[in-house]
């Protein structure tokens, strides 16, 4: 047993690391849409996603932006997910040409559920866990399941008493 509480096996991501990473992400879907490598549009998965879906639709010039929004969470509780927002209807079709965007994937139950409205997406995370690695197809950097991820929209700065010693 961890004399650790749960909060600090936590994976502290910056606004620049948020960047840098959506960025890398960015480069990795450029070229990959079905019409001639272009996307027809990015749909950020709310909240999560939309800080990661502003840079990557900067970064491959995507002008056409929408959102869903999922609630999976009750602050750190999972719950069965569900659709608050939907995006448009006329844009989305079976999702052909459709990048959706979000900052993880945990236990996939999010993207599962978006995957069965949108099947033929493109699902691109930032961060992805074991259990939901099968529901998005191209993340940049892989968490373990127990490593909880503090975003930077989560955050204030404070002072953290040292682990060893306090001289």
């Amino acid at each position: 047993m961890s004399d650790r509480l749960p909060h600090e096996k936590g994976f502290h991501i910056s606004w620049d690391q948020i960047h840098r990473d959506s960025r890398a992400l960015a480069w990795r879907l450029d070229g990959q849409g079905p019409e001639d490598g272009a996307w027809k549009a990015i749909v950020a998965i709310t909240r999560g996603g939309m800080a990661p879906a502003m840079i990557i639709a900067r970064e491959l010039d995507v002008r056409i932006i929408d959102t869903i929004s999922v609630k999976s969470y009750n602050h750190q509780d999972q719950m069965d997910a569900k659709v608050l927002k939907a995006p448009d209807d006329a844009l989305m079709g079976d999702g052909t040409g459709i990048l959706i965007i979000d900052d993880l994937v945990d236990s996939g139950k999010t993207l599962e559920l978006v995957r069965k409205l949108y099947p033929k997406a493109h699902f691109g995370t930032v961060y992805a866990k074991p259990k939901g690695r099968p529901m998005v197809d191209t993340f940049i950097t892989e968490v373990s399941q127990d490593t909880w991820i503090f975003f930077p929209w989560d955050m204030a700065l404070q002072y953290v008493e040292p682990y060893r010693g306090t001289d």
